[in-house]
């Protein structure tokens, strides 16, 4: 097998198991610098260890993402049909209808790559030039593997363009975007072309779970709704009114198909967040539960100190519209702000207004959302809930 070599000097982390190796880690030297963006490398150290194979790309921070932690493995169908059946095999042991995510990344190895389940339709998502060498092969494996009916090419991600790629979405097999989505008993209507991210957030399920559980008699405002993913569990649980927030017509629009879908209503607002909660602590109008779910406000490290004072600003806003001995859930999806940063910022958020709040609940993604256990930065998503005085 010929194959071009990556050099790894002594004392770095991937000598700990890392399967991220950043730029200023490796022998950045002539040869390594003439290597194609996205090749499948062997990664040695200089002493002649063996660390793995990985893809590499000389113009991205992290210049080598590991896909095994031996040498000369072939990167081809059978590789990512192994892995696919891997993660398929642990899904269908967690869920009982093939609605979740099926890869997720580095937590199921395979770096730069998220494929969302819909029953028989997949979004696939790549964020990385290596794994855009590899499209051909991965449908390929699903092909193999799962058959589906329609694959829709979800490579949109701003994030494409540290890796040198281009944006674009298509539908690679098949046809036919909007679907339903079953999750928590309920069955919600996405549009997989169109919606943010691969077209539905799965990794809240188990956070609207626990809000719907207690949302039988309850007012609730589900605050970045999106596609009412909160909003419309709650009502179906049994809340006595739900109002759905977003910016986004199109969005609400989902949510109120998918409130009929479950024989509930729900009422749509669209307006910003923030100003909505403004408007709302002016009226003095107040809710029994009270969710937020915010895009990132921290999208890379030179954001982190704005993003926290919106994070801070939105606890206290949420603060203010949660009813007595309401509760207030609030997350962050950025994975650039540190949860204890994100906790500070949302206590001092909530101590502003001059309540008192117990945290009952400290939460991240779904199962289907494996980290990789030397990877704490694939743990994004953070969840708090607030029972406020």
């Amino acid at each position: 097998m010929s194959r071009k070599t990556i050099v790894l000097p002594k004392g770095r982390r991937a000598r700990i198991g890392s399967p991220w190796i950043f730029s200023n880690e490796i022998r950045m030297d002539e040869a390594a610098k003439s290597i194609a963006p996205g090749s499948v490398v062997n990664v040695r150290g200089d002493d002649g260890r063996a660390f793995g194979t990985g893809y590499f790309n000389p113009k991205s921070l992290i210049a080598v993402r590991l896909l095994s932690s031996e040498c000369d493995v072939p990167v081809d169908r059978d590789f990512f049909g192994t892995r696919i059946v891997r993660a398929l095999a642990l899904r269908d042991a967690l869920y009982d209808k093939p609605f979740y995510r099926l890869c997720h990344a580095e937590g199921d190895d395979v770096p730069g790559l998220v494929i969302d389940r819909f029953d028989d339709v997949l979004t696939v998502q790549i964020g990385t030039a290596g794994m855009e060498k590899q499209l051909d092969t991965i449908l390929a494996a699903l092909d193999a593997t799962l058959k589906p009916k329609t694959v829709i090419l979800r490579n949109d991600a701003p994030s494409r363009a540290l890796e040198g790629l281009e944006i674009y979405v298509r539908t690679a097999k098949g046809e036919g975007a909007r679907i339903a989505v079953v999750e928590n008993g309920a069955r919600y209507i996405a549009d997989l072309a169109v919606g943010q991210k691969t077209g539905w957030y799965y990794d809240q399920r188990d956070n609207r779970a626990f809000i719907a559980s207690l949302a039988k008699g309850k007012s609730v405002l589900d605050a970045y709704s999106y596609s009412g993913g909160f909003g419309v569990l709650a009502a179906k649980a049994g809340a006595t009114e739900v109002i759905c927030l977003d910016s986004s017509a199109p969005a609400l629009a989902l949510a109120e198909e998918s409130a009929k879908a479950n024989g509930v209503k729900i009422t749509p607002v669209k307006a910003d967040v923030f100003e909505e909660l403004e408007r709302l602590t002016g009226a003095q109008e107040t809710f029994d539960i009270v969710v937020t779910d915010p895009p990132p406000f921290v999208k890379s490290k030179k954001d982190l100190e704005p993003g926290a004072k919106a994070y801070r600003k939105l606890a206290k806003l949420g603060a203010q519209v949660t009813a007595p001995r309401g509760l207030l859930k609030i997350a962050s999806c950025s994975h650039n702000i540190p949860p204890e940063r994100f906790a500070a910022e949302c206590a001092a958020g909530i101590a502003r207004t001059g309540r008192t709040a117990r945290l009952i609940r400290q939460a991240g993604a779904g199962t289907d959302h494996p980290v990789h256990p030397l990877l704490p930065e694939s743990a994004y998503l953070k969840a708090l809930v607030y029972a406020l005085d």
